[in-house]
């Protein structure tokens, strides 16, 4: 039986003999940081090397665009419907085991959407990935904050906020080497050995934590079903707003009963003796505001990537590698900015790092502002860096803020609630942020197209290629002369540059309001609210 690490509301007991304490590996929390970096890499990676995959894995299995779009969207719904109960889990029947069976089954179905052989296999094992990842990912957290002593918590969290940032980031670097030099099947398949490796290492160092006070309570099944349904259906209709349209009935009906549902799923909690998402938590406005910041960090984090790929891919012509490289910044600075922002954020506390972390995104939004469809790659990196150091430094600050504002019996269950903040974001960013460049190309597409010296009613045509154009993909064919294609890209690129500068002046301000409702909002919590 492995050593356990437990934790209640009860006073603290008299120190059990030394023969009851975790020994050797066990007792070592920089091993079990280690341990959990493997699964929180997978995650990570995961979340973004497929965008990079999707054209390939379209051409291979003769797939539409929306099924595409089911390959990423599947994932996410599965992650997000389940991040919290994962975390549940953990707490009430040990954060290691349910760790490990996320391991098992993120790696399994990693390899099982490379044996798919069919679009509808992919789609159905990356739900099942999704599911697993939601095992493991709260865990992470919830491992970190029952074995690590308060005072080294920031530390740790800025570490594991450096991990997820930099396997997010790259993810279309590894993404394009694999595509562009193996095949699509081996951006899963890589999942394989690095799963393998995680879970050996973690069986030897990961000691069993647990809520034990928990034991004997009644699980909240109707709040699993209530929460499920309700992130499901929010998540859905963000995830579908761009294709039906952000007004249209379908996505107001699916996120107003998303809505509803998260609101009686919030009352019913408040009367039940053991809920699934304690309500109380969100007394803590570091801890509600940290979750608030979560979900913005990654809107801006995952929908800027999107569209900037698409512009080093489409309209400036790199390959996917070439285009993964040029963001290389963005993860080295990421890397600096999360060990710095957990150092600033343990001496200072969130409220000097979150509105410091948005800032410098909003600096990076609002210089992308300047870029053109020929811009140098010296008018790139600096926001890139700017991006990275903020999103790092968010990362960081509001990990802390969220579970390490929480009880540690309830650890689990913050890093389920960190989580889902990031993976809601990260679905609205990407979805609103492109939907605004689609709006944005709409309107001005033909004027674009005339102004470059296509003939009126020619343009007029090419309007209906709205949708390609807000890829960075230009209208042209190859029987087309030469002066009206070069007309057609110049049109066509200077629409979509006007769409990503809509979205970039969107992220941007909101970035601000971030950044004000942080500085204003958070507190350092007492010490003794930490434990």
């Amino acid at each position: 039986m492995p050593s356990a690490t437990t934790e209640s509301t009860a006073p603290a007991p008299p120190a059990p003999p030394a023969s009851d304490q975790p020994r050797g590996a066990r007792s070592n929390p920089w091993l079990t940081l280690i341990a959990v970096a493997f699964g929180l890499f997978m995650v990570g990676l995961d979340g973004s090397v497929v965008s990079i995959a999707n054209p390939e894995i379209g051409r291979d299995l003769g797939a539409s665009t929306v099924d595409l779009q089911w390959v990423t969207n599947s994932y996410l719904l599965a992650l997000a419907a389940a991040l919290i109960l994962g975390g549940k889990l953990g707490d009430r029947f040990g954060r290691r085991t349910f760790y490990l069976v996320g391991v098992v089954g993120f790696t399994l179905a990693s390899v099982a959407i490379g044996l798919a052989g069919s679009i509808e296999g992919v789609i159905a094992f990356r739900a099942v990935q999704g599911f697993f990842g939601a095992l493991l990912m709260p865990n992470t957290l919830g491992m970190l904050r029952a074995v690590f002593p308060p005072r080294k918590f920031g530390m740790a969290v800025g570490i594991w906020a450096m991990v997820s940032s930099v396997s997010t980031a790259l993810g279309p670097i590894v993404g394009g080497l694999l595509v562009q030099h193996v095949n699509w099947e081996s951006v899963f398949y890589i999942n394989a050995p690095i799963g393998v490796i995680g879970l050996v290492f973690s069986c030897l160092v990961l000691p069993q934590t647990r809520n034990t006070a928990a034991a004997d309570e009644k699980f909240d099944f109707v709040g699993v079903v209530l929460l499920a349904l309700g992130l499901l259906a929010v998540v859905f209709g963000v995830v579908k707003g761009e294709m039906w349209g952000w007004t249209s009935g379908g996505t107001l009906g699916a996120m107003a009963a998303g809505v509803l549902l998260l609101v009686v799923f919030g009352v019913y909690e408040t009367r039940v003796a053991s809920p699934l998402l304690p309500m109380r938590l969100f007394r803590n406005p570091a801890l509600t505001i940290g979750t608030v910041i979560t979900a913005l960090n990654f809107f801006v984090l995952l929908g800027v990537i999107f569209f900037v790929m698409l512009y080093l891919q489409n309209v400036r012509g790199f390959s996917p590698v070439e285009a993964g490289v040029r963001t290389l910044p963005l993860s080295l600075a990421s890397v600096v900015a999360s060990p710095l922002g957990a150092a600033l954020t343990e001496r200072f506390g969130p409220r000097l790092t979150m509105p410091l972390g948005m800032a410098l995104q909003a600096i990076a939004c609002f210089t992308m502002l300047s870029w053109g469809a020929d811009s140098s790659y010296t008018t790139m990196w600096p926001p890139f860096i700017a991006l990275g150091l903020g999103v790092g430094m968010v990362m960081a600050s509001s990990s802390d803020a969220v579970v390490g504002n929480a009880p540690v019996k309830d650890g689990g269950v913050a890093g389920g609630l960190q989580a889902t903040a990031l993976q809601i974001g990260g679905a609205l960013g990407t979805s609103v942020l492109v939907s605004l460049i689609s709006s944005r190309v709409g309107s001005t597409l033909t004027d674009e197209l005339t102004s470059a010296g296509v003939p009126a009613q020619t343009a007029q045509g090419l309007s209906e290629a709205k949708d390609a154009v807000a890829m960075g993909a230009a209208p042209t064919s190859a029987d087309m002369p030469a002066q009206l294609k070069s007309a057609v890209i110049e049109g066509s690129h200077e629409a979509f540059m006007n769409g990503v500068h809509t979205s970039v002046l969107v992220a941007g301000v909101l970035c601000v309001a971030g950044a004000l409702v942080a500085a204003v909002g958070v507190r350092r919590a007492p010490e003794a609210a930490r434990h």
